[in-house]
Order: C-alpha cells, then structure tokens, then sequence
C-alpha cells in the first residue's frame, strides 16, 4: 500500500489534493506523475506536460508539397 500522506494536505482547515485526478475514474483515482505525463494506472489514461516555454513559438522548417497521385493503368 502507499502512503496516502503525499497525496493529500491540510491548509487553513481544508484537505487539498495534491496530485491530479482521474477524469475518468473519478475522484477516488490519482494521476501517476512522470517526468514527461501523467498517468492513470487503472484505466491508462495520459495527459502529457508542455515541453519548451510558456509562449515560445516552434519553427516550422520548408515543408513539401504532397505527391500527385497518378491513376494506375
């Protein structure tokens, strides 16, 4: 069992949840916190976290025009 301490805290009289919470699952289900996502472990649902800065604009390199399709014979 793990330690339900580090999911919850008390502040000012309230209990506040410190990990994320499952959509799907409800509110009895907690959100695995990895590096690059977070993770539910019952029903496998992902959220992935934002890479770069708040506001930073990504360079889009020369893209290709798509190939013409011909009609096969």
């Amino acid at each position: 069992m793990t330690n339900a301490s580090k999911y919850y805290k008390i502040e000012g009289g309230k209990i506040e949840r410190t990990h994320r919470v499952c959509p799907k699952c409800g509110p009895s289900y907690f959100l695995a916190d990895h590096y690059d996502r977070s993770s539910c472990g019952k029903c496998g649902y992902t959220v992935f976290k934002r890479k770069g800065k708040k506001g930073a604009t990504t360079v889009t390199g020369s893209r290709r025009t798509p190939r013409k399709r011909s009609k096969s014979t």
